[in-house]
């Protein structure tokens, strides 16, 4: 036996910077405020996916798909023989790790283009922006959902056997995927170390997410008109930086409407409720609007050409199914997708002095006035600290 260099260099980069890419798209899962750290990893792990197929081919000896072309009565087989603590040693894959390798590849795959697609169905972002409506998005949701727990089971169920293995051959193959180095018989195929590949793969990462976090962060929020705001001092610029699509705009209803109160998007309530609206303005919330029938009328098609009913964003979307068809709210804190929402918003976040009511949307949401209501584009401002005040200046007697 003798030290034998077994995994090239590429190989145990790939190796690493998918787990580390895996875990980090799954801890940032649920977190709006991640969202551009989650999307990056998904496309990471799809063009490390990429390589390794193409890798199965080009790469050294145990890297390649023919030295570990098992199949699933074969694993089988080798873990009823690992039950019994006889199972051989394998210097590269065994059959039951490498149907692991297998169906971690094949996961990672459906994992990221369900990402991709839900994100441009979901958010209407990214490069699959519109293939899909809200609607049809759902199905490919789910399966990115579920694809994700059965990759976290596969990957569970892989460190186990990596653990036995170990233990039962009294060697640590964790290590081995660090160093690319184990002990072999004279004669086995020797990898070369291939660095100029695991360089250049190196360098095709770090200038994705150069490119990634310059161009996907910094420069589109620097052209949004609520970050210029809050570079003004106002408010709190958001932990994540997607934004929503340019919606469509009207000044005499912004102008109308933004004369008594901050705007409200027609993308957040159905189209009869706006309807219901203008035909009772006068007795809107105990004031009488007052507009004559042409201004009735072109604001009324604004909000009805753009309201939940269109699907233009994704709340308009989950609003105008969250409304019972027989119900025409008139307030949109009323909606029961509003509610699920916010239900959760501590009471203190409510008495904020940056927010104080619930029609408040611009204090937590950037993009309110867009329209667009972007996830990422939320966040619930810090109350201000208290100033301190200042002691009282020392009188002396007359």
């Amino acid at each position: 036996m003798q030290r034998t260099l077994i995994w090239d260099l590429p190989t145990r980069l790939f190796h690493w910077t998918l787990a580390s890419s895996f875990a980090i798209a799954w801890l940032t899962s649920d977190g709006d405020r991640w969202r551009s750290i989650h999307v990056f990893f998904g496309y990471l792990m799809l063009g490390l996916v990429v390589f390794r197929l193409v890798w199965g081919f080009a790469g050294s000896h145990f890297s390649r798909f023919s030295s570990f072309w098992f199949g699933p009565k074969e694993a089988i087989d080798y873990l009823k023989l690992v039950a019994t603590g006889h199972a051989p040693r394998h210097v590269g894959h065994n059959p039951t790790g490498s149907m692991a390798i297998y169906i971690l590849l094949v996961m990672a795959a459906v994992v990221s283009v369900t990402g991709i697609i839900t994100l441009g169905g979901d958010e209407q972002q990214g490069i699959a922006a519109g293939w899909f409506s809200f609607a049809q998005i759902q199905v490919l949701k789910n399966i990115h959902n579920l694809g994700a727990i059965v990759m976290l089971l596969v990957v569970a169920g892989h460190i186990t056997g990596v653990v036995v293995e170990s233990v039962m051959h009294k060697e640590n193959l964790a290590r081995s995927m660090v160093t690319g180095f184990k002990e072999a018989q004279a004669g086995t195929p020797v990898a070369q170390s291939h660095k100029l590949v695991a360089g250049i793969m190196l360098l095709a990462m770090l200038g994705f997410a150069g490119w990634w976090f310059t161009y996907a962060i910094d420069r589109t929020i620097d052209n949004q008109k609520w970050h210029i705001k809050l570079e003004s001092g106002i408010g709190e610029e958001p932990h994540v930086k997607f934004v929503g699509k340019q919606l469509a705009d009207n000044k005499l209803w912004r102008d109308e409407c933004g004369a008594c109160h901050a705007v409200f998007y027609p993308a957040l309530l159905p189209a009869r409720s706006w309807t219901k609206m203008m035909a009772e303005q006068d007795q809107h919330f105990g004031s009488d609007l007052g507009f004559d029938k042409a201004t009735t009328d072109e604001i009324l098609k604004f909000m009805v050409d753009n309201s939940a009913d269109k699907h233009l964003v994704e709340a308009a979307f989950k609003i105008e199914q969250s409304v019972p068809k027989e119900a025409t709210p008139l307030r949109i804190t009323e909606t029961p997708y509003w509610v699920d929402k916010h239900h959760e918003i501590a009471a203190a976040d409510w008495a904020n002095p940056l927010v104080k009511t619930k029609n408040n949307c611009a204090a937590c949401h950037a993009d309110a006035d867009d329209g667009t209501f972007e996830d990422a584009a939320m966040h619930i401002p810090k109350a201000p600290k208290p100033v301190a005040s200042a002691p009282a200046a020392a009188t002396s007697k007359p």
